[in-house]
């Protein structure tokens, strides 16, 4: 049965293990979102849009993600790796790569992925993605980084020009709350 409390352990114990720590993380949220009622019974039913801390340090971060209807947050990297499970609804991501020309840190688009309840997944520590909720209600996901998520400098891109700036964590909280 799905506890936060278990997740966060789970999570501890596995960057301790033997193997790739981000793929003994990945599994432990696999399981979690493999049962999306007690998930849903624990952190409880999305009501708004926006991001609860269920755990912080710095080797690991462990957010709810509660994605607004129709909702996109533009390209952005982590400068860690990241696992993302969907509990409830669906994220469609979009993948980016830098253009090799661009002095400004130009990206374009370069794949995508669309991940529904159940889906557990991983991206890599240099992956720039965007993500949009295609629904008309919202989406809940579980994200776990390999680091602290809320003071590691990193960057995204404008959605109009694609040029590279500095992430801004409290205006991208604030778009998830607002949404």
């Amino acid at each position: 049965m799905f506890s936060r409390d278990n997740l966060i352990a789970d999570c501890k114990a596995a960057l301790t293990g033997g193997t790739s720590a981000q793929s003994a993380v990945r599994d432990v949220l696999a399981q979690a979102v493999s049962d999306p009622a007690a998930v849903l019974k624990d952190l409880g039913e999305p009501e708004k849009g926006g991001v609860v801390k269920l755990y912080d340090s710095e080797d690991l971060t462990i957010i709810n993600v509660i994605w607004g209807p129709y909702m996109t947050i533009m390209p952005h990297n982590h400068e860690m790796w990241a696992n993302i499970g969907i509990y409830t609804g669906r994220e469609d991501n979009i993948f980016w790569r830098r253009m090799p020309e661009s002095k400004d840190g130009k990206v374009e688009a370069a794949g995508a992925k669309s991940l529904e309840t159940k889906d557990a997944t991983t991206l890599g520590r240099d992956i720039i993605h965007s993500v949009t909720n295609p629904l008309p209600r919202l989406t809940g996901a579980i994200h776990i980084y390999g680091g602290d998520f809320f003071r590691v400098p990193r960057s995204e891109w404008d959605p109009e020009s694609h040029h590279e700036q500095a992430y801004d964590v409290e205006k991208n909280l604030k778009m998830l709350a607002d949404a």
